[in-house]
């Protein structure tokens, strides 16, 4: 696969599909995940330049995938923004405790989010 990867895991079709997009027009390789297992296996095959996680997901949460990163010393380094619905300040703390590095609020602002990803993909 060519390009910077930028794994992206949601269980949402639109929402995984806008994210995609973003991705593509500054220049990554998304690649998609429709839960937590396809994006850990997703993350550990491609080993992305960033990744882009649900918490609420099937099977495994994207807060679950992001502790199996951290704890994987290959991986441990990802950095990994959480894009949730959940708007209370202790998800916020449970997500970067778990090892997120930004944790965005549903509905986001999608120049921001599209600044951030740029930025990792220039990195």
């Amino acid at each position: 696969m060519s390009g910077k990867v930028v794994v992206i895991a949601d269980d949402e079709p639109r929402l995984l599909a806008s994210l995609a997009f973003i991705v593509q027009r500054e220049g990554g390789q998304p690649v998609s995940a429709p839960d937590g297992l396809a994006a850990l296996a997703a993350i550990r095959e491609h080993r992305p330049v960033l990744a882009l996680l649900d918490v609420m997901m099937p099977g495994m949460d994207g807060l679950a995938v992001t502790r199996a990163v951290r704890a994987d010393l290959a991986l441990a380094a990802l950095p990994i923004v959480v894009i949730t619905a959940l708007g209370q300040a202790d998800h916020e703390r449970q997500a970067l405790e778990a090892g997120a590095t930004r944790y965005l609020r549903k509905p986001f602002d999608v120049a921001a989010l599209r600044d951030l990803i740029a930025g990792y993909l220039r990195a």
